[in-house]
């Protein structure tokens, strides 16, 4: 079943959850086979990643927040697979304006294949829980999908498809793991991804390769993708750029997001246990600077 659905936009807090999901399934140049398995050649358990959040408020760039990806080993059916947690929140200094505590949580199998999906997302006034059950069956892909609303409220959806269904968790595990290479710049890739009440399209767009500087005072060699959507006239509107690491470990170092009510920003600030070297490290830094006083 493959819809083209617009992308609903609910503010900062849920355009810098996605972002730091989302950032990975830049890679796929196609997706996988029907049963959504492939080989891990990107990370390993015990890999964690953080993040300094930042927003634009009247032209000044403010710190909003901290995000966190951790991996670990999970037994999956008797064998070996992963559980990828995502934490995002707030700074209390921000909560007056819009306070934000998102965690999401992936089960994986050895080979990547999709099992379960839970977020669990505060954000301003609004409380959901999302989840989605994934299982296989002759080369079809099924997704069993719950939203629960905070006075108890819930929807539920099922969908099929002949290719690999994701969540926005599991197509991070998967995609890190491909080769972009061979990606030209204005290249466009396209996937199915469970949101929690639907399966939609997604679009992201090769855009080439740029040097960044995060916020562990590092420059990075980046390949740059966009996630944009499309209006009535099929005219294009850039969402989120992404800058992710030229190398085996394919790390997001920067994001920038293109709000209704602004722009946010995510910095890299501290990566542990990463399975492979960051060769794609061009310069480090004596200081650390002042950052985001303006829009770099």
């Amino acid at each position: 079943m493959n819809r083209k659905r617009k992308i609903e936009r609910k503010g900062v807090a849920n355009r810098c959850l996605t972002t730091l999901l989302t950032l990975f399934m830049l890679l796929l140049s196609a997706p996988g086979n029907a049963q959504c398995e492939a080989v891990n050649k990107a990370f390993q358990a015990g890999e964690f990643i953080e993040y300094d959040l930042y927003f634009n408020w009247k032209f000044i760039w403010i710190k909003a927040g901290k995000a966190s990806l951790g991996i670990e080993e999970k037994t999956v059916d008797g064998k070996k697979g992963y559980q990828m947690n995502l934490l995002s929140a707030s700074k209390k200094s921000i909560d007056f304006f819009f306070r934000m505590r998102d965690t999401l949580t992936c089960v994986l199998g050895e080979r990547l294949q999709p099992v379960y999906f839970r977020k669990g997302a505060e954000e301003g006034k609004r409380y959901t829980v999302d989840e989605a059950w994934f299982s296989y069956k002759d080369g079809v892909s099924y997704v069993d999908q719950c939203r629960t609303f905070r006075d108890g409220r819930t929807i539920r959806t099922q969908y099929n498809d002949s290719r690999c269904i994701y969540d926005m968790l599991s197509i991070l595990a998967q995609a890190r793991s491909f080769d972009p290479s061979d990606y030209k710049e204005g290249q466009k890739i396209a996937f199915p991804m469970t949101t929690g009440k639907r399966v939609e399209e997604q679009t992201l767009i090769f855009r080439g390769r740029e040097v960044i500087e995060a916020n562990d005072e590092k420059d990075y060699n980046c390949l740059v993708f966009s996630f944009v959507e499309y209006d009535k006239k099929n005219r294009e509107k850039e969402i989120i750029t992404f800058f992710i690491t030229d190398d085996d470990n394919h790390l997001p170092v920067r994001l920038d997001m293109y709000l209704n009510i602004g722009s946010a920003k995510a910095f890299l600030t501290n990566v542990k246990n990463n399975r492979h070297p960051i060769t794609s490290i061009v310069k480090e830094h004596d200081k650390k600077k002042k950052r985001r006083s303006k829009d770099d």
